[in-house]
């Protein structure tokens, strides 16, 4: 097994929460913005992929430096040793950034490192010609202020790890994958109390906390770009695979919910949770949320409304949360988080909430409110 410098990469302001599943798999990190730098071997690279429910991606860093020519990118990338991870018909594709840096020109600096990798792997397997017929490598050269990290992408370019293979299909807006893991993690929520989610949409949200429920991989059901490697053995990603089926918890008995009002979404919701080999786990129902009422004590209410962003859908949407309000005064025992951009939303809502919680939905700045009931007692 050889040692790797990895990145688990972040949305803003997740860091914490992919630093904590990263050291859950026992492996010390350091949190930066937007990443998890962390050292591990190729079964590293394999369980990151299957268990990281809240990154978006597993990078390996291939080197690291100072330049501020072309001249310096091209021989201090050449100097590396890429022939450890990319193989003499492997097709290799890269991609580049540049952020405050006098190498400004990302076009360029992607076409001097490719040119750079072209001549380390023509010295080291002594071939002028190569084909690019088999394994697909994305390298990516990122450069912040005149330091230029070079990254190979062990996930996936088009397949990060918020695709979890169980979205057949999907409505207007989907939350991401890793977003709603990263909203279930920041409730009180435990397998053994009810879970419901009415604006469901697609499912994600339910599907998601049976996923964390049941102790089931995320990735679990999915390919990664790095299975294709020649460098890793497949006994590795056996491991993985064999670790994830044997941590997972089927017995486990779950109360989750999910409603919508539109009947569509319930459809999705259904066929989303059967590919996820959790259709008779999830509950989906077609109802408006103001007609949510629970028997249930200590449950978990977990929203992400309509915001209003479009002007013609905010009376209606301020209407909304008002009901919402008085319709959740029921839940005297719940604990109620409300994902919104809407600013006012607590002055609608008719509460002050216990936490606020600054999330980013794709581009739109939220706050997951969290309006916090009683301890359950002790059982």
């Amino acid at each position: 097994m050889g040692k790797y410098t990895l990145i688990a990469t972040s949305a803003m302001g997740l860091e914490a929460l992919v630093a904590k599943e990263v050291r859950d798999l026992g492996y010390d990190c350091q949190v930066e913005n937007g990443k998890i730098i962390f050292e591990g071997d190729e079964l590293a690279i394999a369980r990151c992929n299957m268990w990281l429910r809240t990154a978006d991606r597993v990078k390996l860093i291939v080197g690291e430096f100072k330049a501020f020519s072309f001249d310096e990118l091209f021989e201090k990338t050449k100097a590396l040793k890429w022939s450890r991870f990319i193989t003499k018909k492997a097709q290799f594709i890269v991609n580049g950034k540049s952020h405050k840096s006098k190498l400004f020109s990302v076009s360029d600096c992607q076409s001097i490192v490719k040119k750079a990798i072209v001549e380390s792997l023509k010295k080291a397997y002594k071939i002028e010609w190569f084909e690019e017929s088999a394994e697909r490598v994305d390298v990516e050269v990122a450069i912040l202020k005149d330091v230029v990290t070079l990254t190979i992408d062990t996930t996936g370019k088009n397949q990060g790890l918020h695709k979890r293979g169980y979205r057949v299909s999907q409505g207007p807006a989907p939350i991401k994958e890793t977003l709603a893991a990263a909203m279930i993690s920041l409730t009180n929520w435990y397998p053994d109390r009810p879970f419901v989610d009415p604006f469901c949409g697609s499912g994600t949200l339910p599907i998601e906390a049976a996923l964390i429920g049941q102790n089931i991989a995320p990735g679990f059901n999915r390919e990664f770009i790095s299975e294709t490697w020649p460098w890793i053995d497949q006994s590795v990603w056996e491991k993985a695979r064999t670790e994830a089926e044997d941590m997972a918890n089927y017995d486990q008995k779950l109360k989750i919910l999910g409603s919508d009002i539109d009947h569509k979404m319930i459809e999705i919701s259904k066929q989303n949770a059967n590919e996820a080999g959790l259709g008779d786990i999830v509950n989906f129902k077609q109802m408006q949320v103001t007609d949510f009422t629970s028997k249930e004590e200590y449950g978990v209410l977990l929203g992400n409304p309509p915001y209003g962003e479009r002007i013609g859908d905010r009376e209606e949407v301020e209407q909304m949360y008002r009901e919402m309000g008085k319709a959740f005064q029921t839940l005297d025992t719940w604990s109620i988080y409300i994902l919104t951009s809407y600013e006012k939303f607590e002055q609608l809502y008719g509460k002050k909430a216990t936490k606020k919680r600054k999330l980013f939905n794709g581009s739109i700045r939220t706050d997951l409110y969290q309006f916090w009931g009683p301890r359950p007692p002790r059982k």
